[in-house]
């Protein structure tokens, strides 16, 4: 039961896909998009963390490699019970 006199909002989304009708549901939709966000939500903490966007390492691999290394020390953060990553890297970082 609704609490009185507050009105009930309904809230949508709109998604475009490239899988063919009856190959996805609302909910698989919603998985997708969650999945994408996790993936954007990691460049942010890397982007803002480490400055990746604006790194000038940019000859072959090498930034693939860096992200390599660290996603890992980003997990590793999280595995260890850290809930801020910039706190835990100024934690950890030699003086």
């Amino acid at each position: 039961m609704a609490n009185p006199g507050m009105s009930a909002v309904k809230i949508g989304a709109v998604a475009v896909t490239s899988l063919e009708p009856g190959r996805i549901t609302p909910a698989r939709t919603g998985d997708l998009m969650r999945g994408h966000w996790q993936v954007e939500a990691l460049h942010h903490v890397r982007d803002v963390i480490y400055a990746e966007d604006a790194s000038h390492v940019s000859t072959g691999t090498t930034p693939r490699a860096m992200a390599a290394f660290r996603n890992p020390a980003i997990g590793l953060i999280s595995a260890i019970g850290w809930t801020n990553v910039v706190e835990t890297i100024q934690h950890y970082r030699r003086p």
